[in-house]
């Protein structure tokens, strides 16, 4: 992530969390309730559902056009008081309990696969016999393990050039300076493990 946000970035951003933020006031969910031991839902045969998502799409599009009546605001000042203005009503209006995707963090999901993500150094002890289940991916991995010794030294002189004296700014690697050159620490994303396994 980018240490700071630029003006666009912030509009858009605040944009996207009052809208997901009024899809949770607006649209109903699922509540079941009890009732002569029987479960009941309160939808009446989804007419509830698609009233709620007419409320919805009426206000999204009210706040659009909120959006919109100073998209071309060219005065960085004014736009600046606008977007401070328009933050403080959505912190006073946010919904208590937002909906979370289920993948997003905080959701149910969230991190769910991480326990199945093995460093790539276990490899390393994998027996002959099940290398030989994937000569391709092993024939790779060796050349990159002998690029990766070639390419260790310039990687951490450019670390070293491009890092200020009192300290990296942020967690953000610089990107290789030449062409045909390899980025610092490039391995780790060549050999990242994938995000959901199959």
């Amino acid at each position: 992530m980018a240490l700071y946000l630029t003006h666009r970035q912030k509009v858009l951003r605040l944009y996207k969390r009052a809208q997901r933020h009024l899809e949770s006031w607006c649209i109903f969910r699922y509540t079941f309730t009890v009732h002569d031991r029987k479960q009941t839902s309160t939808y009446e045969e989804g007419g509830q559902c698609q009233m709620d998502r007419d409320k919805y799409r009426y206000f999204a599009c009210i706040l659009r056009a909120r959006f919109d009546e100073h998209k071309d605001e060219k005065d960085m000042i004014k736009a600046t008081k606008l977007l401070k203005a328009a933050e403080e009503e959505f912190w006073r209006n946010q919904h208590p309990q937002p909906y979370i995707f289920p993948d997003s963090p905080g959701g149910i999901a969230s991190d769910r696969y991480d326990c199945y993500k093995v460093p790539e150094w276990v490899l390393e002890f994998w027996h002959p016999s099940e290398k030989a289940m994937y000569p391709d991916y092993f024939a790779k991995r060796e050349q990159w393990k002998k690029l990766r010794m070639e390419s260790w030294e310039k990687e951490i002189q450019q670390l070293q050039e491009e890092t200020p004296p009192d300290g990296p700014k942020n967690e953000a690697l610089p990107p290789a300076r030449k062409p045909g050159h390899l980025p610092p620490l490039w391995w780790s994303y060549v050999t990242r493990p994938r995000e959901i396994p199959l």
